[in-house]
């Protein structure tokens, strides 16, 4: 199914993404020429289950043939070459290009039951007729379905619930409707995207944090279609749901938007706060219809029922045009001139990289958004973008920005309008932009790093591309082994069947309080608990929280005690339950930003180098007690990296089973953590010096799996006990590593451990434990694809080019030992004995 150079045009003549990746290789000094070695081209779309765009283009599993009968990892060696024949020189970055082709639109009659005003407005905006899914999922919602439509980037899912909505709202002049996105940014723009669409009386507003004291009585009182979040929904709409009545008695809409990314801790408050709504809903004696709006996800509409606790339609066949792509798969060269930790090589970073990638484009017109891992990452390459442009064209120098969470609202606000109106040429962004203001239309987006689920990635991607014009989207891998994986194997990646969402809303850590905020919103009945709240472990839960006094139990049920204090203020739906840590300038009092309370020590500690909307500051001081860190600015040139020691302690063992020598367990395990030190880095990685720090242990009680290998097997497989422990430790670094590519997660959502002998378990084990409190799911995913898990991890250490190890295989950035020991050759040893292990039977002794 390979395609050769002559073939890279596209259906509609558009050479766009191939000629802005010709300027990319140009200004990495690669022969632009290297643009035309398109190796795959193929359907956007399939007829598999849920795949992300590109799927079917690749026919074996475990591999790919090019044009010229390279398999894919072959390929990239070549790439590698001597560059003798004028292509692929040694420090060739380009590792593959893929070409998907555009896609013609299918548009169909608008319902019978539109009503005229509605087709007007729509027609006024140029859309004359609805695509096909668009009408098919607006007839369900409209018949009384619980609908989730999971369809690509841009295919017009927000037609799916306005046109039903809207005119549900025009026939009863009575009814409401809310909506709910997991940022104000995509609430503001779908409120926007209104004007001059809803009809008199509905009269739509936002209901947020941004929202004025004075303005929330207004739009509870006269706002027939309110626009908000969970956050609003947990803290301020249900607690007071009596001064909401009138609404919630009406409410026959709940729109929740982009619910794919309500997974893991946060996706179970969700879904319990869903389940909290209803429930007051059905108390007032209203039964909204429920449509979700969901990027492509595999079994869209068993994640959908989980969410809501109902059972729901999917809506998947994308009936919307579709623009061409070119996907490029860049791996930054090796720096000859230095040398990272403990010796290992290293590359020139993915961000130096996406900066000049965002310079080279913006310089040729091309609006483009830079998708970048952290805050600070979007500071700094929008900072070196910037710098790289004004050397040559000053004057656009301005059009280039950061966009981050932490922001302040009208900051934001300034940015998003700038970036709809085309001022703003490029956009170095956390996943803030991943969803949120219509952008869609672009001509490209690099991505610093593989944005850690294939969802997440082809939400990204699908910011560029037009009708009319192919679009260009760079993958730059970061020195990390998944990365480092993706593009060597971009199988793995475009054709790829999406993710399933993990969710797990009986979670006791999520449970107990949201049956608390349950309780204090209405007695809590046996019936409510059996039907709504998941039945036995709710009740066990329950029966903990009266033990504690939290709650009281009555014949008919559980009751919050009239303390005044509703507890919903004190639960944090989204971050670590620690609130949020307020960053503020010690010199004027100004507040800066906000960061999650559970990731404070490791990002704002004392010393650390702090960025603010390009502006540096160094922490002074870390209060976690008060919530505030105090910082100063200044401009180091330097940056800080956060050192932690962790420990985990076997609580429960909930599967076990022997495999010979080895013995693979899942259970529940207490993690303790600190931050007990910082380094300091100079840009090329050089490390300065390490300062000790005086940070409170952190204690989470989540799941882990891990395995235990014999000793005598090691031994027979020539691992002595000097090298145990930087095998095990090699090992378990790659296999962090490795799970997201098969869990929705990061590295930074796990940990783990490897010990040569753990008391808990009296043998060598590796642990890779979930970061969330009572587990998201991702260690138990890991335990339930072991073996696949693994394999790629043993293929990601052994074909990585370093010779002793580095960050692509076995080096951790988080690491709290200096990333010493380790031994990659043992690692592969670890690995080869534990698969052999898995595949040499059933195994014995399980429970």
């Amino acid at each position: 199914m390979g395609a050769t150079a002559e073939s890279t045009q596209g259906p509609d003549g558009s050479q766009r993404g191939v000629e802005l990746l010709r300027r990319v290789l140009a200004g990495s000094g690669v022969d632009p020429a290297r643009a035309d070695t398109t190796w795959a081209s193929g359907a956007a779309d399939t007829d598999g289950p849920g795949p992300g765009p590109g799927a079917g283009m690749f026919a074996a599993q475990d591999g790919f043939d090019g044009p010229d009968g390279l398999r894919g990892s072959d390929r990239s060696r070549e790439y590698r070459g001597s560059g003798d024949d004028g292509v692929g020189a040694v420090d060739d970055p380009l590792r593959h290009v893929v070409r998907i082709p555009a896609r013609a639109g299918n548009p169909v009659d608008w319902p019978g039951w539109t009503p005229e005003p509605l087709r007007t407005a729509w027609a006024d905006r140029g859309v004359t007729r609805p695509w096909s899914h668009q009408a098919h999922g607006a007839e369900l919602v409209h018949s009384g379905a619980d609908v989730v439509v999971a369809t690509g980037t841009a295919s017009g899912k927000s037609l799916v619930y306005q046109l039903p909505v809207l005119a549900g709202l025009a026939e009863d002049p009575r009814a409401t409707a809310l909506y709910l996105a997991p940022t104000k940014a995509l609430a503001a723009d779908q409120l926007r995207s209104l004007d001059g669409l809803a009809p008199d009386g509905v009269r739509p507003a936002a209901f947020d944090g941004d929202t004025p004291m004075d303005q929330r009585d207004w739009v509870r009182r006269h706002c027939r279609w309110v626009f908000s979040n969970p956050d609003m929904l947990h803290r301020s709409i249900l607690p007071r749901h009596g001064r909401w009545a009138t609404f919630l008695r009406r409410l026959r809409y709940v729109v929740v938007d982009e619910c794919h990314t309500y997974r893991g801790v946060f996706g179970s408050h969700v879904a319990l706060l869903l389940r909290r709504l209803l429930r007051l809903a059905a108390r007032y004696g209203a039964r909204p219809v429920i449509v979700l709006a969901s990027a492509t996800v595999a079994r869209p509409e068993e994640f959908a029922s989980r969410l809501t606790g109902r059972g729901v339609v999917a809506v998947t066949e994308d009936g919307s045009p579709h623009a061409g792509r070119t996907v490029a798969f860049w791996e930054p060269p090796l720096l000859a001139e230095i040398t990272g930790e403990n010796g290992a090589p290293v590359r020139r970073s993915a961000g130096a990289e996406v900066a000049r990638m965002l310079a080279d484009l913006v310089l040729t017109d091309a609006r483009t958004l830079a998708f970048v891992r952290s805050r600070r990452a979007a500071e700094l390459t929008a900072l070196g973008a910037k710098r790289q442009v004004a050397e040559i064209a000053p004057e656009l120098a301005a059009r280039v920005a950061a966009y981050r969470g932490g922001y302040l609202p009208e900051e934001r606000r300034a940015l998003e309008a700038d970036l709809m109106s085309g001022e703003l040429l490029g956009v170095a962004t956390t996943n803030a932009l991943e969803l949120g203001v219509d952008i869609s239309g672009l001509d490209a987006v690099v991505q610093a790093g593989f944005p850690g689920t294939r969802a997440s990635f082809w939400q990204q991607a699908g910011r560029a591309g037009r009708a009319a014009d192919e679009a260009l989207v760079v993958l730059v891998a970061r020195d990390d082994p998944l990365d480092t994986y993706l593009v060597h194997h971009p199988r793995s990646l475009i054709g790829a069947p999406v993710e399933s969402c993990v969710l797990n809303p009986v979670n006791p850590y999520v449970l107990a309080p949201q049956l608390a905020c349950a309780a204090a919103e209405m007695p809590l009945t046996t019936v409510d608990v059996e039907e709504i709240f998941g039945g036995a472990p709710a009740v066990e839960v329950l029966d903990a929280l009266v033990g504690e006094g939290v709650l009281r139990r009555r014949p008919h049920g559980w009751f919050w005690p009239d303390t005044g204090d509703a507890p919903a203020a004190h639960v944090d739906i989204r971050g670590s339950g620690l609130g949020q840590i307020a960053v503020v300038e010690a010199a004027t009092g100004r507040m800066l930003g906000t960061v999650d309370g559970g990731s404070a020590p490791g990002t704002i500690h004392s010393g650390a180098v702090y960025l603010h909307r390009g502006d540096s500051f160094v922490v002074d001081e870390l209060d976690l007690d008060d919530g505030v860190a105090l910082v100063h600015a200044e401009d180091p040139d330097w940056r800080t990296e956060a050192q932690s020691v962790s420990d985990v302690t076997v609580l429960e063992v909930r599967e076990h089973r022997r495999y010979g020598p080895v013995q693979v367990c899942f259970g529940a395990t207490t993690v303790t953590s600190q931050v007990v030190a910082y380094r300091r880095r100079t840009p090329d990685g050089t490390v300065l010096d390490q300062t000790a720090l005086d940070l409170p242990p952190q204690s989470l009680d989540t799941r882990s799996v891990w395995y235990t290998i014999d000793p005598d097997a090691l031994a027979d497989a020539g691992i002595d006990e000097a090298r145990l422990p930087g095998a095990l430790h090699a090992a378990e670094h790659a296999a962090i590593g490795l799970l997201p590519l098969f869990a929705i997660c990061d590295r930074w959502d796990i940990g783990g451990l490897s010990t040569a002998l753990h008391p808990d378990t009296g043998l060598p084990t590796v642990f890779v434990h979930d970061g969330h409190p009572g587990g998201a799911g991702l260690a138990e995913r890991g335990h339930e694809v072991l073996g696949r898990w693994l394999a790629a991890t043993r293929a990601a250490v052994r074909d990585c080019e370093c010779r002793t190890g580095c960050p692509s295989c076995v080096q951790s950035p988080k690491c709290g030992n200096g990333n010493n020991p380790l031994d990659k050759t043992g690692a592969v040893q670890v690995l080869d004995l534990v698969l052999a292990a898995l595949e040499g039977g059933a195994p014995a002794g399980s429970r």
